[in-house]
């Protein structure tokens, strides 16, 4: 029997814990990602009640490209291989759905995604200056990175 998905609340709720900056997404947002047939969700580590309660990655493919939209991991399962884990779990899918190469953004201050992305091969290809608003109203950059997957 395949474990329970975890619902856009449930999401929302982890999303909600694991960022600031950029904003966290809304359950109504995480929604409407899962209901677009080019996006999926991967994801495991359930607690006693069936919820994922350790990360997940949101990716996209289109054509030959996928975008990793999103990657969460509970604070409590950092520093333990998880986020690596759900990019590596991430890219197969991604590849499986036929992408060669993949994409994603993240917050010039997110040192630990940073980290794990050049650690796994991705490189910075831009920058978007004062692409993210944090909560106190200031501005950072978003990183682009990408790489080749197969």
């Amino acid at each position: 029997m395949l474990p329970p998905v975890p619902t856009p609340a449930a999401l929302a709720r982890l999303h909600a814990l694991c960022f600031g900056t950029p904003r966290p997404w809304s359950e109504v947002e995480f929604s409407s990602l899962l209901r677009d047939g080019s996006v999926f969700l991967t994801g495991g580590g359930r607690d006693a009640g069936g919820a994922d309660n350790s990360g997940f990655a949101l990716g996209r493919v289109i054509a030959d490209e996928a975008e990793l939209l999103t990657l969460a991991v509970h604070p409590d399962h950092r520093r333990k291989g998880r986020g690596r884990a759900l990019l590596s779990t991430y890219e197969n899918e991604a590849v499986r759905r036929g992408a060669t190469r993949s994409f994603l953004e993240v917050s010039s201050a997110n040192h630990a995604a940073i980290t794990l992305y050049a650690q796994a091969g991705y490189r910075q290809t831009g920058q978007r200056p004062g692409y993210y608003r944090t909560p106190d109203g200031g501005r950072i950059a978003a990183l682009t990175f990408s790489r080749h997957l197969v």
